[in-house]
């Protein structure tokens, strides 16, 4: 029988474009094949609101990984919260 893959939590990552970290875990997921949301924090009053608010953080890259709130590009968290 198949091995069932566990559905992929849902990813949102809340970026600014001159953020490296950023960048890095957005390619970071495109490697891994994770699907995930961009958001552009620096574009969106209410995102930047939204993000606040599930981090306390105004910092970028805040990653929400099916409720899970990672801030900064944290590999091993990351990983660890998407079962890799």
């Amino acid at each position: 029988m198949p091995v069932q893959k566990k559905p992929q939590p849902r990813v949102l990552i809340f970026t600014t474009p001159t953020c490296s970290f950023c960048n890095a875990a957005k390619r970071y997921f495109r490697e891994k094949g994770i699907q995930y949301r961009d958001i552009d924090v620096s574009r969106d009053t209410a995102a930047a609101r939204d993000m606040m608010k599930r981090s306390g953080q105004m910092g970028v890259p805040v990653i929400d990984i099916g409720g899970k709130i990672v801030v900064g590009f944290d590999r091993a968290k990351i990983d660890r919260y998407l079962g890799l």
